[in-house]
Formats: structure tokens, sequence, C-alpha cells
């Protein structure tokens, strides 16, 4: 499968979610947008995963998305994939228009964050960002049952 990076977009409702050793955090209602690295064993296969992931949520989180993923109040809209063989993945989390969610999903490097709070829907904003790093890319809307 190929490499590359990827952007899970979630729409929600104001929550608190308990995210590991980030603690508890408060979403404000909107949508969120998670920009994640597909450059691992299996390549963009962890964007099914994450599908997956949403809809029938595991015992272990492995990742901070996956508490995010598993919380009633977010549902899972659309993954926007591209496929690269460069390390893009902190490149397109500096690229998001919007407000940060502070040290989420960035434990292994120096961004602020690699999750952000839009207060409208940001398919838009990520196709720019993507634009701006020449990476074609491929959308999946997520159909929740």
């Amino acid at each position: 499968m190929n490499k590359g990076v990827y952007c899970l977009v979630l729409q929600n409702s104001p929550c608190s979610v308990s995210i590991g050793a980030l603690g508890t955090l408060d979403f404000c209602g909107g949508w969120h947008v998670y920009v994640g690295s597909a450059r691992g064993p299996g390549g963009l296969l962890r964007v099914a995963r994450h599908i997956r992931y949403s809809r029938q949520p595991g015992d272990t989180q492995r990742w901070h998305i996956d508490y995010i993923l598993a919380h009633p109040a977010f549902s899972l809209v659309s993954a926007v994939c591209a496929p690269t063989d460069d390390d893009m993945e902190c490149r397109l989390a500096r690229l998001m228009p919007a407000l940060p969610v502070t040290r989420f999903g960035c434990s292994d490097c120096r961004c602020q964050s690699h999750l952000f709070f839009f207060d409208h829907p940001p398919e838009q904003d990520v196709l720019a960002a993507c634009e701006k790093l020449d990476l074609g890319v491929t959308i999946k809307n997520i159909k929740m049952s």
C-alpha cells in the first residue's frame, strides 16, 4: 500500500474527552481535522483502521485520535489521503488555518498540534493546504451506519 499523509475530518457536539496522558480536554462543537502520517507499515491502510475504529472502537487506544474516534460526540465525516514518499505530516499541520488543540497527536515532533478546530466545514481548507504542498489527494466520504 502507498505511504502518505492524511487528514481525518470529524464533526462533533460540545464534549469533554479523557485522552490518556493529555488528560481531559474540552471540545467546542464544530469540526476538527486531524493530520496523520501513513509512512509506517501498511501505509495509507492506517486510514481504513481509523474508519473501522470509529465504527467499532476497541479496548486499547493506540493513538490520541483513537480517544476521539471512540467518543460518541464525534463523527468521522471524511478522510483526505495523499500518497507521498516525503515526510509531509508536520508541514501539512502547519498549514491548517484553524485553532490548534495543543499537543494533540504530536508527541513525536515539535509541532504545536496535529488536531485543529474549525467553526465551519473544513474540507476546502484541507484541500487548499494540500494544494500548497502539491499533494494529489483522494477524498473518502464516510457513511456512518
